[in-house]
C-alpha cells in the first residue's frame, strides 16, 4: 500500500512538470531558437558587407571627384581610413535586434507552414515560393521598425550618440518603405526557397547524410542567394532611399522617379555587395539552421 502509494504520488505530479516539458519540446519553438542562433551567426560575419551596401547605395553624385562611380573597394577602404577596422560593424546592435528575433520569426513560421501544409511530403517549386514569401511577410511586417533604425544609423546620417534622435524619428515613420521592402523580402524569400529546396533535390543522397552534408547546403544557397538577389535588387534600392528620406518620398513611385532621373537603369542595380552580402547570410542562415534542427531531432 505505502508503495502504491509513492507510485500514485509521483504519477499525480508528473503534470506538473508537462507544461515546461511540452514547452521546451515544442517544434516550433525549437525552430524559433535555431533560426535566431544561425541569424545571429550570419549577422556578425557579413555585417560589413551590409553596412557597404547601404553606403555604396546613399551615396550622392560627386561625393567622390574623378570617377563616375564609386565601387565596393572605394567604399570599404574609406570606412576603414576614417572610422577604423571596427566601424565595418557600425549599426551591428540594431542588426543583432532585428536578426535575432526576425529570423527566429521566419524560420519558426517557415516550419509552421511546412509542417501544416506539406506534412507527407516536400513543396513543389511554385508552393516553395509561397511558402518562403509568406513567411519572409510575416517577419518583414514585426521587425520593420528595426529594420527602419538599422538603415539609418548605418547610412552615417546619424552619429552613435544620437541614435536616440534615430528612434524619434523612426517614431514617426516606423512603417516606412514597407511597401518596397515586401516587394524586396517576400520575392526574395520565395524566389531563394524555390531554387534551394530544388537544388537540394540534385544532391547525392550519399552526401546529404554524409559529414559534408553542410557544404552540399551551403552551396546550394550560394546559387539560390545569387539569382534572388539578382531578381530583387531594384526594390532594394527603392526601400533604402525611402526609409532614408521619408520625407521627401511621399510614395514608392516617387522614390523610382528619382532614382531613374538620377541614374537611370543602372541606378537600380550595383548588385555586387548586395548580392555577396545576401547570398552568403542566406546560405549561411540555412546551413546553421539546418544543421541545429538535424540536432534536434526535427525534419528542416
Amino acid at each position: 500500500m505505502i508503495q502504491q502509494g509513492i507510485t500514485t504520488g509521483q504519477t499525480s505530479s508528473s503534470p506538473l512538470h508537462r507544461p515546461m516539458e511540452l514547452t521546451l519540446a515544442n517544434p516550433a519553438l525549437k525552430a524559433f531558437v535555431c533560426g535566431s542562433l544561425s541569424g545571429t551567426c550570419s549577422t556578425l560575419l557579413f555585417q560589413p558587407l551590409d553596412l557597404v551596401k547601404t553606403r555604396l547605395q546613399t551615396l550622392k553624385k560627386g561625393v567622390n571627384p574623378g570617377s563616375a562611380r564609386v565601387g565596393m573597394v572605394t567604399v570599404f577602404l574609406s570606412v576603414v581610413r576614417t572610422e577604423k577596422l571596427l566601424g565595418l560593424w557600425k549599426g551591428v546592435s540594431p542588426s543583432f535586434v532585428r536578426c535575432i528575433p526576425g529570423v527566429g520569426i521566419y524560420f519558426s513560421t517557415y516550419f509552421s507552414l511546412k509542417q501544416h501544409f506539406f506534412q507527407d511530403r516536400g513543396p513543389s517549386a511554385w508552393e516553395a515560393v509561397l511558402l518562403g514569401a509568406g513567411a519572409r511577410t510575416v517577419a518583414g511586417v514585426c521587425m520593420l521598425p528595426v529594420t527602419v533604425i538599422k538603415t539609418r544609423f548605418e547610412s552615417g546620417r546619424v552619429r552613435a550618440q544620437c541614435a536616440g534622435g534615430s528612434v524619434l524619428l523612426a517614431l514617426r515613420a516606423l512603417f516606412s518603405g514597407l511597401t518596397a521592402t515586401l516587394l524586396r523580402d517576400a520575392p526574395f524569400s520565395g524566389i531563394y526557397v524555390m531554387f534551394y529546396t530544388q537544388s537540394k533535390k540534385t544532391l547525392p543522397q550519399e552526401l546529404s547524410s554524409s559529414i559534408y552534408a553542410p557544404l552540399g547546403n551551403f552551396s546550394c544557397g550560394v546559387v539560390a542567394g545569387v539569382l534572388a538577389s539578382l531578381v530583387t535588387q531594384p526594390a532594394d534600392v527603392v526601400k533604402t532611399h525611402v526609409q532614408l528620406s521619408p520625407q521627401q518620398y511621399r510614395r514608392t513611385a516617387d522614390a523610382v522617379r528619382f532614382i531613374y532621373m538620377e541614374d537611370g537603369l543602372r541606378g537600380f542595380f550595383g548588385a555586387v555587395p548586395r548580392s555577396l552580402r545576401r547570398t552568403l547570410m542566406a546560405a549561411m542562415a540555412w546551413t546553421v539552421y539546418e544543421q541545429l534542427m538535424t540536432r534536434m531531432g526535427l525534419k528542416s
